[in-house]
């Protein structure tokens, strides 16, 4: 792959924001370029003193926010909002360079991150309560709804702009502050966001954005901090698990956003080319890397060949390449240890009988690309099946028997949603009550 762009805009942030300044610090961690493995920047770390910090500041800026009217909140989210669709063009070539997705995703999840912004502005100043009488008849019940105070976000690397406008709008349209730690693979959309939202208006200390060294303890010590109140974190189910069993310790409340091994099942039935087309959307949007990516793919043994020929000549087609070609379709992974991972599974999964239609292998040319790959012929006890693949493969398990399949399908720890193609419409009901 050609890397064709090497230098970020000069307005580019690299540094932490922590209560309205860009605090830069000696030590770096490199934000690494998917397409021929090179350093794309350099981003200063936050060390743990710098993180809860930005946890003071959040805490600082609290009751200044609180108070502020919701028509003011609104507005700056509207003119965060504005400014990133004037700007999605820079925003979903930066997405793209550092990690890795076509440009077309990186626009459509732009204006998708976007859309968070507006939406939550319109939400800001529709914050309702309740008021009643009581049961008794005695007296009236009031019920107002208050910000719960500084909220902590994480964000994972697949959609690096998105995930962060999801958790920053309706925060800040409630009346949190927040603390916002980016995935260390993809902090430069994290840091962009942050940049325009200064832009917008945003008070010094409602939005902190800290990159801290990716293998180092800082959430975990932000969650120790007493002025806490919220912890949202989207990534993977062992992460969130660890960061549940730390925030119980302080009775924090949690939203958590974790992985997905979704089924997508294909019956004797089903509108063979619209079940392929529907295949190419679930397993292949964002390259693979998205929790409600189709993950298990069980198809009926009567339609198996014809639908693994055609899902294999529509994978085949695709082109990996440098994600900023207009001729590229997949884009390389965001790392060297996502493409192993990714290579691992498909070689388990030969280890246990499965054959490769088309793909099965790592890009040579230095980057971190993996080739879209079909697998035949997959055993139910392959790790794959019971692993979030997050990458452009697609293993297809054969199947007769409803019961058995449903059972298969409901045979893992986290499902998170379901794709089912079938002309009866009585059936489909059926299997999606079933799920």
């Amino acid at each position: 792959m050609q890397n064709s762009e090497q230098k970020l805009s000069t307005s580019q942030p690299l540094d932490s924001l922590i209560g309205g300044k860009w605090i830069s610090n000696a030590k770096k961690i490199d934000v690494t370029n998917p397409v021929d493995g090179s350093t794309l920047a350099n981003v200063s770390t936050a060390s743990i003193d710098d993180c809860l910090a930005a946890v003071d500041a959040a805490e600082n800026a609290f009751a200044s926010w609180k108070a502020t009217a919701p028509r003011a909140r609104a507005e700056i989210l509207r003119k965060s909002f504005e400014i990133m669709i004037a700007e999605q063009e820079s925003l979903a070539r930066l997405i793209t360079r550092e990690n890795g997705k076509v440009l077309s995703d990186a626009r459509a999840e732009v204006a998708y991150a976007a859309e968070f912004f507006r939406w939550f502005s319109e939400e800001a100043v529709r914050i309702d309560g309740d008021y009643r009488r009581a049961p008794s008849g005695a007296n009236w019940l009031m019920v107002s709804r208050q910000p719960v105070g500084v909220a902590l976000l994480a964000t994972p690397w697949n959609f690096p702009a998105a995930m962060a406008t999801r958790k920053i709008g309706p925060a800040l349209a409630a009346g949190c502050t927040v603390v916002l730690k980016p995935a260390g693979e993809t902090p430069l959309t994290a840091l962009a966001i942050a940049e325009i939202m200064q832009r917008a208006g945003v008070p010094d200390g409602v939005v902190n954005v800290v990159v801290p060294s990716p293998s180092g303890p800082a959430v975990s010590a932000m969650l120790q901090s007493n002025k806490i109140r919220k912890l949202s974190f989207t990534g993977s189910t062992q992460v969130g698990a660890l960061l549940l069993a730390q925030a119980a310790e302080k009775i924090i409340n949690c939203t958590m956003e974790l992985g997905g091994n979704a089924p997508f099942i294909v019956f004797e039935d089903a509108d063979i080319v619209a079940a392929i087309d529907g295949a190419m959307l679930a397993k292949m949007r964002n390259g693979g890397a998205a929790c409600t990516a189709a993950n298990r793919f069980f198809v009926h043994e009567k339609i198996y060949d014809e639908f693994a020929d055609g899902l294999t000549a529509r994978m085949n087609a695709l082109v990996l390449g440098d994600g900023l070609d207009a001729k590229t379709t997949v884009g390389p992974l965001v790392s060297k240890s996502q493409q192993q991972q990714v290579a691992k599974l498909v070689e388990q999964a030969k280890s246990f009988g499965a054959k490769v239609a088309c793909g099965g292998n790592a890009s040579t040319d230095g980057s971190f690309g993996y080739f879209p790959t079909v697998l035949t012929d997959v055993s139910f006890d392959a790790p794959i099946l019971q692993t979030e693949i997050f990458g452009p493969v697609a293993p297809l398990v054969r199947f007769k028997d409803t019961d058995d399949i449903l059972a298969h399908a409901n045979n893992v720890e986290h499902g998170l949603v379901s794709y089912v193609y079938t002309r009866d419409l009585g059936r489909g009901m059926r299997i999606a009550e079933s799920l």
